[in-house]
């Protein structure tokens, strides 16, 4: 018997009777699939829906998304983090509006020249918006075919990477791409899940080396984990008896690269001490003696990335000076600030 027939023909079956209903499935114009698939990289399918429905809402068509400001982006975007996406969304809608009449390229060596489009996200969008013969792999591809042929090759290594590519692009079915990719990352998702997976319930568990080898807790296999980093943020917070207050834009190769911050110290250790962070505040709000200086959170806030990890903390300046350079906290809400950001201004002015 072939492979894809104890593979891809009971997964699709299985697939149409079973899947998810979400809105970009309802749909084949290819600005819907290239966002929804931009925004659920690396992000939960109820979040992404909320989020994939506030960008459809405000950006009907990809001309809508390229007119708008980067501001005005980011700020719909606060909360996924990975802001180079957003930004990367922009710039290609900006592209297609103005240089190919916001038409999709209808091929894949054309999709993947797009900004911000890697292989993954070219095959989904050339499959399900073109029906074209081109496998996606992502972590529920890798999870599936790892177990179902029982593959202990690494997924994160250069190897792995091709064989698993390779292995998935024999195994589609070329008269239903779209349907056939979407139910393999179904089937990873609902069924074939990285812990406790539901195996009682998978259409393919007749064949499934994992299943019946009961190593499913062992594939698939990754070579190792990326070191995090840890990084010290001091926030210094001026909150002035004028309602004013003071943020910048960052810039630069960074984590929230065009995201407003408060005036930031960077230490090296766990925690900054109450002089270091004195002298700092005269110097960046030119402050004579009448100010008043006091940490905010009692216990240091710990926001994690996917390779760093970052320890927080507020530090609040009153004052009756006036100051240049500011802005009304009122004002803060039409600027796109980071979640740990976001969720202290949220409290502080909350509790003020």
């Amino acid at each position: 018997m072939r492979e894809k027939d104890i593979f891809s023909k009971p997964l699709i079956l299985w697939y149409l009777k079973n899947r998810r209903d979400l809105p970009w499935r309802k749909s084949r114009d290819p600005y819907r699939i290239w966002l929804s698939e931009i925004i659920l990289q690396q992000t939960r399918i109820a979040q992404g829906t909320e989020y994939y429905e506030k960008f459809t809402t405000e950006f009907d068509t990809v001309f809508e998304l390229a007119a708008a400001s980067e501001e005005q982006v980011l700020k719909l975007w606060q909360g996924l983090g990975y802001y180079s996406r957003a930004r990367n969304l922009h710039e290609t809608a900006r592209h297609l509006a103005e240089r190919l009449n916001g038409k999709f390229p209808e091929n894949y060596p054309g999709l993947v020249q797009l900004k911000g489009v890697g292989d993954y996200t070219a095959s989904a969008i050339a499959s399900i918006a073109f029906e074209l013969p081109h496998a996606t792999v992502d972590g529920n591809v890798y999870r599936v075919l790892s177990r179902f042929f029982g593959i202990s090759t690494p997924i994160d290594t250069s190897q792995g990477i091709r064989e698993f590519k390779s292995l998935a692009q024999e195994l589609l079915d070329t008269d239903q791409p779209g349907n056939h990719n979407q139910a393999v990352m179904e089937l990873g998702a609902l069924v074939c899940t990285p812990k406790r997976p539901k195996c009682e319930t998978c259409p393919l568990q007749e064949h499934c080396y994992a299943h019946l080898a009961k190593q499913t807790d062992l594939l698939p296999v990754k070579k190792g984990k990326t070191k995090v980093r840890k990084r010290y943020f001091n926030y210094l917070v001026l909150d002035s008896s004028e309602g004013l207050t003071r943020i910048k834009k960052r810039t630069g190769r960074d984590i929230w690269k065009h995201l407003y911050e408060f005036p930031l110290i960077e230490s090296s250790e766990s925690v900054a001490d109450f002089e270091s962070i004195e002298n700092h505040v005269v110097q960046e709000f030119d402050l004579g003696k009448n100010y008043g200086l006091k940490k905010f959170n009692s216990e240091t806030v710990v926001h994690k990335l996917s390779h760093q990890e970052l320890h927080m903390d507020f530090w609040l300046i009153r004052t009756d000076e006036k100051l240049a350079q500011t802005t009304a906290w009122k004002d803060l809400e039409n600027h796109a600030l980071p979640v740990p950001l976001q969720n202290f201004v949220d409290k502080y002015k909350g509790d003020s």
